[in-house]
Formats: structure tokens, C-alpha cells, sequence
């Protein structure tokens, strides 16, 4: 496993030496964070003389850095980095992983989702006589769910689950119905997705842009410029076409912490130096998160994270 490792990292690291995109490395420590709902980050603490402890948090991701690296005019850019999530630990989570991120000015999220399949082909050879095919966020339900997710109701996606068996968690009627749309994809459509060959999915609903912009679908909908990769029933990468304008994007991470609040999770403080990135030369570009972990696990067969992370 160390050799098949170390084979994908030069792999990884011979395909953008040959597209120019420039290997960085940044820091995993930081007191501001890219708040999301639900992912909570590993707190620490550093001492600085006489100011004494100074509460800090490992990053969920290099993705606050990296940008500060874009806005600076870095070009594209790649990194291969130790992420850390708080309370993630099972078969295909850890709290420590690596991930592979990386942006490419100029790029929408269709030309990255190209990328990415190239990426995969290259790293994941059994993958590369594959048909990478392409679904929305509304195919998928109304595939495997006989569900429309921009035209349901919380009381619909409760019949749903019940009618397919899986169990309700306690407080799913004061949940949101983005809340409902996740227990239904993870436990129903997700497993079924990436089989046989791999799968995008694109188009999501724009209460899920995250950090991704928005703009209105074929069929009329609000729909977030982002795509997932699967792989297998493997969620494999998180890609957006990335939002340019610092005051929508304070105004999400500000709503994500009124949302973790609601459900009990303490408020997190908002990367500034990012916001700072956003108003001061941000490129369009398009930047993607892929699990290097889960990677290995598909190319070598791997049943859990842990047997690829030599640990």
C-alpha cells in the first residue's frame, strides 16, 4: 500500500506538471474558517508569548489559502493536503484524510468536470475505457426516488423514506427540506450511483451552492453551478464553478452558522482574509475537492480508509 501510494502521488503530481499547473503548500492552521453546516472542524490551540493560548481550528480543507494564492495572482494551482473534520470516522471517513484540491482560471465547471475524468482515467486505469456520464441533481431523483427535489415537500420526502425503509431520524419534521433531500440521496440514490461506469452530478438546488454561483437551469430553476463525482457508490470529488462576489458570500457562511446553531452546533468564525480574496482581484475560475484516500481505496480495492492511509 506505501508503494501504491506513493505511485498515485507521482502520478498526481506528473499530470499537472504536464498541464503547468503549479504544485503549493499552505498552511493547516487557521483561526477563520469556509463554514459549512455540517462539518465541524478539529480545535486547537497555539501560544504566542504573552498573549498565551490563542484559539485556532486544522482546516477543513486548504481551500481559504489557496484562494488568498489566486486573488495574489498565483495562476492555477494544485495542492495535496491534510484535511481534519471533528467527529468523521468510519469505513470511508476519518478525522485526518488527504485531500487533492485544485483551481483553474478560466475554467467553468464543465471544462473542470473534463479535468477531473482525465485525472481519474490517468490515476484509476480500469476506469479509463469507462463512460464518465453526466446526470443532474433532478435525474437522480426522480430516477431513484420517483421524486422531483425543486418541487417536494417535507411531508412527500417523509412518505418516501417510509415507503422505502429507511429510518427517520428523531427530529426529521423541524429539519429542512435540504436536510430531507440528504437522508434520501445518502441512504437510497447514492449507492447506487458511479455503477457501472462513473458518474457526475451536476445542477444541484441552490440552497446547496456552498461556495459555487447560481444560475437558472434549462427547466427554470435556481441551480447551483457545482458538480459531485461517483465512483462505484463513492462520492469522490466536490466541484464548483466558484462564487466571485465577497458579500453573497459572507451572507452563506453567516446563514450556515444560523444553521448550526438551530441544530445545536456552535457558530464558527468566517475565514476573513477569504471574503478579503473575493473583493480584491478574484479570478473567475473553477476549483474541485477529490478524496485521495477514497482514490486509493477504488484503485487498489480497499474496503476502508484506513488500510490506505498507512497509519
Amino acid at each position: 500500500m506505501l508503494r501504491a501510494r506513493a505511485r498515485m502521488l507521482r502520478d498526481v503530481r506528473d499530470f499537472f506538471a504536464t498541464l503547468g499547473v503549479l504544485e503549493v503548500d499552505t498552511p493547516i492552521i487557521g483561526d477563520g474558517l469556509v463554514v459549512e453546516a455540517h462539518i465541524n472542524p478539529v480545535p486547537c490551540q497555539v501560544h504566542s508569548g504573552a498573549d498565551g493560548p490563542l484559539p485556532r481550528h486544522l482546516l477543513t480543507s486548504p481551500e481559504g489559502p489557496m484562494k488568498r494564492l489566486l486573488a495574489a495572482g498565483s495562476g492555477a494551482i494544485y495542492q495535496i493536503a491534510h484535511a481534519f473534520r471533528d467527529g468523521e470516522e468510519g469505513r470511508r471517513h476519518s478525522t485526518e484524510f488527504t485531500m487533492l484540491e485544485w483551481y483553474r482560471p478560466g475554467f467553468d465547471h464543465y471544462e473542470l468536470m473534463a479535468e477531473v475524468e482525465a485525472l481519474v482515467q490517468t490515476l484509476v486505469p480500469r476506469t479509463s475505457g469507462s463512460a464518465f456520464t453526466r446526470r443532474s441533481y433532478r435525474e437522480i431523483f426522480m430516477e431513484g426516488a420517483d421524486i422531483d427535489p425543486f418541487a417536494t415537500s417535507l411531508a412527500e420526502l417523509r412518505a418516501t423514506c417510509e415507503r422505502i425503509g429507511i429510518p427517520l431520524p428523531p427530529n426529521f419534521e423541524h429539519g429542512s427540506l435540504d436536510d430531507a433531500l440528504d437522508l434520501l440521496l445518502v441512504s437510497h440514490i447514492e449507492p447506487t450511483l458511479g455503477k457501472p461506469g462513473p458518474t457526475f452530478v451536476h445542477d444541484y438546488p441552490a440552497s446547496q451552492a456552498a461556495l459555487a454561483q447560481v444560475h437558472k437551469s434549462n427547466d427554470g430553476h435556481d441551480v447551483a453551478q457545482r458538480f459531485e463525482l461517483y465512483v462505484d457508490g463513492i462520492e469522490l470529488a466536490n466541484g464548483y464553478h466558484e462564487l466571485a462576489n465577497a458579500e453573497e458570500q459572507r451572507r452563506r457562511f453567516e446563514q450556515a452558522n444560523r444553521d448550526r446553531e438551530a441544530s445545536g452546533r456552535s457558530p464558527l468564525p468566517i475565514d476573513e482574509p477569504l471574503i478579503a480574496s473575493l473583493q480584491n482581484g478574484f479570478p473567475a475560475c473553477a476549483g474541485v475537492a477529490l478524496g485521495f484516500d477514497r482514490l486509493l481505496m477504488i484503485a487498489t480495492g480497499a474496503k476502508r480508509i484506513a488500510d490506505v492511509r498507512c497509519s
